[in-house]
């Protein structure tokens, strides 16, 4: 018994840590929290590993881990276990086991990394490359570029079904390019229309972009295979000019050409942005012949230098609802010369082509099941299908979940608070690669009022009880941070959350009634956008962010609309389903709505 004792403590097991790719080979009574941290998989345990804030949750996919203990009981419900979840902390491997990391699991740093995961799809690109060998010409052979060209694409054993069209931005160099590339060259094709003209090597390339109204993320994807080849992202450069799109759009309201300035600040950083992917993959922009690009109406009109205006008075129009196919060249994009920009359709003036492409990369439009899908930011769109029907509505949360107007308040990077916990008047806090701490980021700010709420130190009003003058609360000294000076949360801070986490429940609730359901119906709640893929779901819920429902119904999927761009990018038959979606969706205007008010007020209570 003692050998055999002794032979399993030597083995080495080896734990698969899924879906972020790494694998760790330890000696038998190690957690699995030991394992993850062993492997670089840094995962929330704000409690130290103790088992008490429930954080470290994995999923056992194959292998067998040591028995549920007591606190892995009380943490998780009968149906969760039989599913095979457990707390890293508790739970160590008896044999070689594959373990899956729900996103909620990993700090902000570890998520980053496994951005952009998503359903497969067929790829039916709307540009295609067809290679072609051209005859040079000769004494005898006097036929002009495009002619021999065009007569070569004939010849093929498939030529082309369309016509081939090429426009002044393509003939301005075409003459060059079939002579540098010794008349062996591929054509990009968008049905007859020639985009550019390549060596036969060079792969053709998509662009896909999500322009946030803070931040933009853009992905560079491999047309023929769908394959996500680099990703990088930035600030919105128009926030200098505006935190929100109201002040964006009353900046264009009071300058004369504050559309036109917008407009170039936005298009000169996706330049950059185009460079910084191209130069990760060693290619040029000229090889990116189609490109998709998702925002929220007042951004896509900011882009495609529409007219803002009426956006910002009632009713709140948009200027185009349907979608829109603009020349690259036209918005002063440095793409291939031919280059279109897909634009998916607006639904209303406030929920506009990026919660499309969340819609479509969560596949609620096809779903059975009542789902609620939700992209969290400045601006929260909120969308509830059910029987069939697509009902949304969009709401102001402002940029608390951003960090912004929080007394100590951060983006999320190192050093930034972003999981707290409060045990029998202890404060135990994680920071983003934990750093010392410096300040608190949105996921941070709303751990703390949930903990400071549950504890008692603040009360349904938001008013804080226990504290000298009742406004602020020390969540780190100055001796524990990172730059010597205490970190606080005011009644400031607390209220700035009520009134975000208000307008979205309100919002939530009002969609709810229009459908005659109540919260208890819903089956799925899906979560997108970079601070609801962060949040603790829990936290939102003993805030009243979120409805209670039971946990398993909640889905954080990350940037969906980036997910969605890069579909519309690499299918056309997704911008049909994009097209359909438009059609089906009943929009709800919040600000007229009769029961909003009284919605309103009454979900701003913790």
């Amino acid at each position: 018994m003692n050998s055999h004792k002794s032979a399993l403590e030597q083995k080495i097991i080896r734990v698969d840590l899924e879906p972020v790719g790494r694998r760790a080979e330890i000696q038998h009574g190690i957690t699995l929290l030991e394992a993850s941290q062993s492997a670089g998989v840094e995962l929330v345990a704000v409690c130290g590993g103790v088992g008490t804030c429930g954080k470290c949750r994995v999923q056992l996919m194959e292998g067998a881990l040591s028995p549920v203990t007591a606190v892995e009981r009380r943490m998780f419900s009968e149906s969760e276990l039989v599913l095979g979840y457990r707390l890293a902390c508790q739970a160590k491997p008896l044999s070689d086991v594959k373990i899956n990391i729900p996103p909620e699991s990993l700090t902000t740093l570890q998520r980053l990394q496994i951005e952009g995961q998503e359903a497969t799809i067929a790829v039916e690109p709307s540009v295609i490359p067809v290679d072609l060998k051209i005859a040079p010409p000769d004494l005898y052979d006097l036929r002009a570029d495009t002619t021999r060209l065009k007569d070569a694409a004939r010849e093929l054993p498939h030529p082309p079904a369309e016509p081939l069209c090429l426009d002044l931005p393509v003939l301005s160099n075409l003459s060059e390019q079939l002579r540098a590339h010794n008349w062996a060259v591929r054509l990009a094709l968008r049905g007859g229309e020639v985009v550019v003209v390549l060596p036969q090597e060079r792969a053709l390339l998509g662009l896909a972009v999500d322009i946030g109204t803070t931040k933009v993320a853009a992905y560079l994807v491999d047309l023929a295979s769908g394959v996500t080849l680099a990703k990088a992202g930035m600030l919105n450069p128009q926030v200098a000019y505006g935190e929100d799109v109201v002040s964006r759009i009353a900046y264009t309201n009071e300058h004369p050409a504050g559309r036109q300035v917008l407009q170039a600040r936005l298009v000169e950083g996706l330049n950059t942005l185009v460079g910084q992917l191209c130069e990760q993959v060693d290619a040029s922009p000229d090889q990116i012949v189609d490109a998709a690009v998702v925002g929220n109406t007042a951004i896509h009109h900011l882009f495609a230098g529409l007219p803002v205006r009426q956006l910002g008075a009632a009713p709140y129009l948009a200027a185009v609802s349907e979608a829109l196919e603009i020349r690259a060249c036209d918005l002063g994009l440095s793409l291939a010369p031919g280059t279109y920009v897909y634009l998916p359709p607006n639904i209303a003036g406030y929920v506009g082509a990026d919660h499309v492409s969340a819609l479509l990369a969560a596949d609620a439009w096809r779903t059975a099941q009542t789902t609620v899908v939700l992209d969290i930011g400045t601006n929260t769109e909120i969308s509830l299908v059910v029987n069939g029907r697509i009902l949304s509505c969009s709401c102001a949360s402002g940029p608390a979940f951003e960090g912004a107007h929080i007394h100590d308040g951060m983006r999320a990077a190192p050093g930034a608070i972003e999981r707290v916990q409060i045990v029998d008047g202890t404060v135990r806090v994680q920071t983003i690669g934990n750093q010392p701490p410096v300040g608190i980021c949105g996921t941070g700010i709303l751990d703390a009022v949930a903990e400071m709420r549950a504890a008692g130190l603040v009360n349904h009003a938001g008013r804080l009880l226990v504290q000298k003058n009742g406004t602020t609360f020390t969540l780190v000294p100055a001796s524990d941070t990172g730059h010597g000076r205490d970190i606080l949360v005011t009644r400031r801070d607390i209220n700035e959350i009520q009134l975000a986490k208000g307008a979205i429940r309100a919002g939530i609730e009002v969609l709810l009634r229009e459908a005659g359901i109540a919260s208890s119906a819903i089956e799925a709640f899906v979560v997108a956008g970079a601070f609801g893929t962060y949040l603790d779901v829990e936290s939102a819920v003993r805030v009243g962010m979120f409805p209670d429902l039971p946990r398993i119904c909640f889905q954080q999927v990350g940037n969906a609309a980036g997910i969605g761009a890069k579909q519309l990018l690499i299918s056309a038959r997704r911008r049909e389903i994009a097209a359909g979606i438009l059609e089906r969706v009943e929009y709800i205007e919040l600000t007229t709505h009769p029961e909003f008010t009284d919605v309103y007020m009454e979900a701003v209570g913790l």
